[in-house]
Formats: structure tokens, sequence, C-alpha cells
């Protein structure tokens, strides 16, 4: 048995198959399951076409608008109002309600940007006429700054996922885990080079790979298209990836993918954190995201503007990238301190 997860390995015994149950309940995220009247329920099922055809979102993201909207209709069948009829006094209760129970303010400005959402459309649609969202301020839950890594502790990460102990192994046991090795090597890389999302790394398929141009054709939220560069750690990886590890796990079958399971699935979103987790486990805590927010945070801390670290990251809007800026500023304050000569003297 390798180090891998179960997506690389099979079981035989029946208690390796009740952890591997009991591990697909723990990823798939709960579904709310109460149903709402009728009314709530066509308004939210429009809406939800309406993101999924028009928009483009991810089926995830989806889930999210549905249950935040299906959570706030609940919540107005119980003061006798549908959707359709809230106003701004309901929607401040409901957020109000919501710190009452210590949700916390990132997840009520979720919420209520999911609510904003939802009726500026029905404002188009013409099937209100007045948005019960306006007016409203949101959590200040901005001012909770990404985490990210030292540069120091990427390259822990790096060499962590690059060993592994095959000592008591079988050959076939050896190859598969050198394999595995590989890929999870090109994985962080591509991460923390690209800072791509874990959604948009496990979609990646060979034809959106140009090694030769050094750069990949990535799709993002809302399935926009931007093309990352790569940097030459991150393309001798994928090479290596690719001419050895990716074909030990595909055992001869045929994958559009890039990074594949053995036997040549795709890899899940879970599987991705459980190997950054585990390559993390000799220092602070890392996640896919915590790769991507220290791609950002050092280039801004090596000179790049925001519009540079907005396109390599894909953002729309500008503010969502202006976050970085404080990462500058904490850098200025420190090489100010440090050497201008009359920072100390007081």
């Amino acid at each position: 048995m390798t180090k891998d997860t179960w997506q690389d390995a099979p079981c035989a015994s029946d208690g390796c198959l009740g952890g591997i149950i009991l591990a697909i309940i723990r990823a798939v995220p709960q579904q709310h399951t109460k149903v709402v009247n009728t009314a709530n329920q066509r308004v939210i099922g429009r809406f939800r076409a309406y993101l999924k055809v028009e928009k483009g979102l991810a089926a995830l993201t989806v889930a999210a608008y549905e249950s935040d909207l299906t959570q706030f209709a609940e919540y107005l069948e119980r003061r006798c109002r549908d959707l359709l009829q809230a106003r701004r006094e309901d929607v401040r209760a409901f957020l109000s309600q919501l710190f009452a129970n210590t949700v916390k303010d990132r997840s009520v400005a979720r919420k209520l940007s999911a609510l904003r959402h939802f009726y500026k459309y029905l404002l188009l649609d013409r099937m209100i006429e007045h948005d019960p969202t306006l007016d409203i301020d949101s959590p200040r839950q901005w001012k909770v700054l990404p985490k990210s890594l030292a540069e120091t502790e990427i390259d822990s990460m790096l060499r962590a996922v690059k060993s592994s102990d095959n000592s008591s192994a079988q050959a076939s046991a050896i190859v598969l885990q050198a394999a595995i090795a590989q890929r999870d090597h090109a994985m962080l890389e591509l991460l923390y080079a690209a800072g791509l999302r874990v959604s948009e790394l496990v979609h990646v398929k060979l034809e959106d790979l140009k090694l030769e141009l050094g750069h990949v054709l990535v799709r993002g939220k809302g399935d926009k298209e931007r093309l990352v560069p790569l940097g030459r750690a991150a393309q001798v990886a994928i090479r290596g990836y690719m001419a050895e590890g990716r074909r030990a796990l595909l055992h001869e079958k045929v994958s559009p993918l890039l990074f594949v399971r053995r036997g040549g699935g795709r890899l899940s979103r879970q599987r991705v954190w459980m190997m950054v987790k585990g390559a993390s486990s000799s220092g602070r805590h890392a996640s896919p995201h915590t790769l991507r927010h220290s791609c950002a945070t050092h280039m801004v801390e090596h000179g790049a503007d925001l519009r540079t670290v907005q396109t390599l990251l894909g953002h729309a809007d500008i503010s969502t990238t202006q976050v970085y800026t404080h990462v500058a500023l904490d850098r200025l304050k420190n090489v100010y301190r440090n050497c201008h000569p009359r920072a100390k003297k007081r």
C-alpha cells in the first residue's frame, strides 16, 4: 500500500472500505434539505438556471447561492412572507439573526452578496420593483488579510512532497510511489507558480499546456479563460511528470487531463487538499488557496504591480486584488525602518 489516498491505491478489506465511505461522507458538503414553499422554489429555480446558463458559474458556486437563498426563504416564511415580498427590514433582521447565532463575518458577507445578486436579477427581470438589499453595509470582513507562506516554507513543502520512503515497498509499489511523488510535486509547482485555484488545477488538459511557449491556458470562474506564464521550475517539474509519472499512473490508458490518479481518472479537489496538507505537515498548515495567496504575495513583495497580479489570478475586479497592497505597505515600512537614517531617531 502506498502513502497516497484511496484514489491512487486499491483496498482489499471491509474495514478499509468503511474508511473510504467515511472519507467520502466527510468530503461531500452537507446540503440544505428543508423544502420551502412552491413560490420560493420557483423563483430560486429560475435564478439557478440563470446562474448556470447565462453566468456559466460552477456547480459548487450555484449550490452555495441556492443554499443561502433557501436559508433566507425559510426565515421569511416564518414571518409569513416570501422572497418576492422581502423588505429591507427583513434583510437586516436576517443578518442580525446570523450574527446572534455567532455566524462569522465572512459567511454573513457571502450570504448578503448572494442576496444582492439575487435581487439584482429579479429587478432586471422586472419581478420586483425595489431592491431590499440597497443601503445595507457589508460586514467588515475585508480587514482579514490572506494567509501566505514564506518562500522558505514553500521550498520545504516542495522538498517534502518529492521525498518518499520506498525501503520496505515492492518493486511495483516503488514505481507507483515515484509516479505519485512526481505528480504531486508538479501540482505544487503549478499551484504556486501560476496561482491556480484547486478547481482550475484539476481541470487543466494536455491541450491547454504550452510548455514550449512557457504558459498554460486556465479556465476560471464563469468559464473565463486566461493565459498564465510558467516559470522554469514548474516547466521542469511538469516535463518530468509527463515523461515518467503520468505514464505509470495511466497504465496504458488514455486521459485528456494533465493530472490523473491511478488508472487515468480525474483527481478530486479533496485529494489535492490532502496532498497540500501532507506536504505542509512539518510546518504551518497550508491549503491550495494558501499557495495561491503566497504566489500573489511574493510577486507584490518583489515589485509586481496589482494589475499584473490581477491578470495572473483571474480576478474580475481589481478591488479583490487590492488586499495585497497591505503586503506591499508592510514591506515598505520595514524597508524604511531598516534603511532610512532618521527612521529610528526620536
